[in-house]
């Protein structure tokens, strides 16, 4: 796909990063609205959903792509955040365990993805298990609701009085912070797989708030690595603030309200998504297969709840079903009217 062409740049250089002068590009600003909805819903997508569209639409070299959005992101996940703190679905206990291994972690990531240099071998084969793993994780979330939903079993919404299991929840925060330094994905959409099989009784309010808080200190060591490196490209970065912050603060004040069933569908689909983005799909065979798979799950959907079946009226008790026959012959209640001549 060819890159959408770029404005002349206008602005006031800023030295030590970029040659180029900073302005703002109204493409990069419409689409940054589009997946700072989806981060503020889902809690999922940015990186693995902003990288991919700034390198195969506006033709940014990956490196400036993958550190240009995590220093955005250091403003952006904040706004989301904040909404969830405000509606307490934030657990502050389980976010400290994961954030004590994705600091540092995140630190080493961005490290690495310097000393890589322009080989994009390394990185290339990160992102691939990546998409895998997140490919995976879309699945067994697909599985797990089919089997929650014959059992007839649901999350809890469980916040404040959950069981943390500090060593594996610091695991997932060690993971998570290196493939963030090195690739600005998984803050979001790994976090939450892994987070939504090692906690199953977190709602997806709770899922959604605790995840997005948890990537406000972890995406502000990956930027401060990037920033370190140069790599930033603030002209790319200005017009992501301008369009991901105001879509991220609506997608997360609807996250933090929207009951279960709407919420935990739509992770799900966005984690799909970015998985088959980063194991290689092209843009148009990712778009036919994300319109085939909304096809799929609307066929289930209909086929499973038949919404043009009409709703029974509700039973009555024999007394109650001898008086309605009653009433429902005469007036009086007395029975059926002798026949008239």
């Amino acid at each position: 796909m060819a890159a959408l062409p770029v404005a002349p740049r206008v602005g006031v250089p800023i030295y030590g990063y970029s040659t180029d002068k900073v302005q703002i590009d109204p493409y990069i600003v419409l689409g940054s609205a589009v997946v700072g909805l989806l981060v503020g819903v889902t809690g999922a997508g940015g990186g693995a959903l902003m990288t991919p569209m700034l390198i195969l639409l506006f033709g940014i070299k990956p490196s400036t792509a993958i550190s240009s959005d995590l220093v955005a992101a250091v403003v952006m996940r904040p706004i989301g955040a904040a909404v969830h703190i405000a509606r307490r679905t934030v657990n502050f206990p389980l976010v400290g365990w994961m954030v004590m291994g994705s600091v540092p972690m995140a630190f080493l990531g961005a490290f690495v993805l310097h000393e890589l240099g322009d080989s994009t071998g390394a990185q290339h084969n990160v992102e691939i298990t990546l998409g895998a793993a997140l490919l995976l994780g879309a699945a067994a979330m697909v599985l797990r609701y089919a089997l929650d939903r014959r059992s007839g079993q649901s999350r809890q919404g469980v916040v404040h009085g959950l069981q943390i299991h500090p060593a594996r929840t610091v695991g997932i925060g060690m993971v998570g912070g290196f493939i963030v330094g090195m690739t600005s994905v998984g803050s979001g959409s790994l976090m939450i797989v892994l987070l939504l099989f090692l906690y199953p009784m977190l709602g997806a309010n709770q899922l959604v708030g605790t995840d997005l808080t948890q990537a406000v200190p972890l995406t502000l060591a990956a930027a401060l690595g990037a920033l370190a490196f140069g790599h930033v490209e603030f002209s790319v970065t200005t017009s992501i603030i301008i369009g991901s912050v105001p879509a991220v603060f609506v997608g997360a004040l609807l996250s933090s309200r929207a009951p279960d069933r709407y919420i935990r569908p739509v992770i799900t689909f966005v984690i799909f998504a970015s998985g088959l983005k980063y194991v290689g799909l092209g843009t148009t065979a990712l778009g036919w297969v994300l319109c085939a798979t909304l096809f799929a799950a609307a066929s289930v959907w209909v086929v499973s709840t038949r919404p043009w079946r009409t709703t029974p009226p509700p039973l009555l008790t024999e007394a109650g079903s001898g008086a309605g026959h009653a009433d429902s012959s005469t007036p009086s209640g007395r029975g059926p009217l002798p026949p008239q001549a």
